[in-house]
Order: C-alpha cells, then sequence, then structure tokens
C-alpha cells in the first residue's frame, strides 16, 4: 500500500511539473499572427470615381469611416488627396499587406481602389502659405526605376524649385511597377513640369491640382 501511495505521489508531482512546463513553453511562445500584423509598409491608392463624381466633402466621410475600422485590419490611413475635376482619390496608408488596405475600403464604404501601390518615399517637406497643391505621375516600366536614383532626382528638383515657385512636398516610388508621384505646391502645373524638365527630364505623363485632406 506505501508504495502505490508513493508511486501515485510522483506520477502526479509529474504529471503537474510536466504542465507547468508545457505552459511555460507556451507562454514564451511568440503570436505569429500579431507580429506578422506588426510589420507595415506603406502604400498610395488610387480611386478613379470620374469626373464631377467626387467631392472633398464626400471623401472625409467616407475617410471617417476608413479610420473607425482601420485598426481590425492593421492599418494606418495616413493622408489622401482629392482631385475633384478628373474624380481621382489618392489614400496614403501603413498596412501589414494591400488586402488589408482593401478590406479596410471594403468594410468602410464600399469604395474599392482601382491601384494599390507599395511605395518607398522620400523626406517630407512642409507646406507653405495656401499655394495650390499638385499631384504628379511619372511611369518609367517596371525595373527601370529605384529609389536612390529617385533620391538624387528629387535633389536636383530642391536645387531649381524657387526659380520656378514651386515647393516639393514629397514623392513616392513604386519600385516594382516603375512609377513616381510627386506632390508640390506650385503657381500651376507647367511650373512643375518646367522644374522637372530643367532638374533632370524626367517629365510627369499627368499633373492632378488635388486638395489635401485633414
Amino acid at each position: 500500500m506505501k508504495v502505490f501511495q508513493t508511486l501515485s505521489v510522483i506520477l502526479v508531482s509529474t504529471f503537474f511539473s510536466f504542465n507547468l512546463s508545457a505552459q511555460g513553453i507556451a507562454e514564451k511562445q511568440p503570436d505569429l499572427s500579431k507580429k506578422n500584423k506588426s510589420v507595415k509598409h506603406l502604400y498610395l491608392d488610387v480611386h478613379h470615381v470620374g469626373p464631377g463624381k467626387v467631392t472633398t466633402k464626400d471623401v472625409e466621410g467616407a475617410h471617417q469611416k476608413d479610420l473607425a475600422v482601420q485598426e481590425k485590419y492593421g492599418v494606418n490611413l495616413i493622408k489622401y488627396w482629392v482631385d475633384e475635376k478628373n474624380g481621382n482619390i489618392y489614400c496614403l496608408a501603413e498596412a501589414p499587406d494591400s488586402e488589408s488596405l482593401r478590406k479596410t475600403h471594403a468594410e468602410a464604404h464600399g469604395l474599392l481602389p482601382d491601384q494599390i501601390n507599395k511605395v518607398t518615399e522620400g523626406e517630407e517637406a512642409a507646406i507653405k502659405g495656401k499655394q495650390n497643391l499638385y499631384l504628379d505621375l511619372h511611369i518609367m516600366g517596371p525595373g527601370k526605376v529605384n529609389a536612390a536614383s529617385v533620391a538624387g532626382a528629387h535633389q536636383k528638383d530642391l536645387a531649381i524649385q524657387r526659380k520656378h515657385g514651386v515647393n516639393l512636398i514629397n514623392y513616392w516610388v513604386d519600385e516594382k511597377n516603375g512609377t513616381i508621384m510627386c506632390l508640390a505646391q506650385a503657381p500651376n502645373a507647367d511650373s512643375l513640369i518646367n522644374t522637372h524638365r530643367a532638374a533632370h527630364g524626367l517629365l510627369p505623363v499627368k499633373v492632378d491640382e488635388v486638395k489635401q485632406g485633414h
């Protein structure tokens, strides 16, 4: 009987020791799902709504809906710009992946982007005064542009921008698709185009006047 009792005590002790060890191991294991969500990339998405079909006020309402659900998908909507004339909306956001950003828009208001570009951004400058804002698009082609070369071209822009009354705010490079978008204040679209022409000759395929959201 004593042998049986002693054996029972040993088995019970071993069971609890094993359970505690297993629990400790489990507690030390990282939550990979949370870790993956914490790794965020920068995206610039584009919504083509159509001329006369969007206002800055409309987009402000949709943006507030985005903000209400973004945390669910690990997204951080940073800024947006609206081209009312041509009906384009540009959104800058941090997200684990492009699908998370798409799901945020889908749940918030159903207005899905036509493009979602993974980008690298430059060093941001301050907006000065009330001069008009423009977003331009350069299409170089897949494999024909990298962040380092664009940084060099941007420095050339900065060196002569005042001559044309321009204030370059920032730029975003999509290396995979070979596109560059620049945000700038300027008297008009031609002033921004002429800055690029004189600085390095890389001209945009289009320039949109935009309003920045709050």
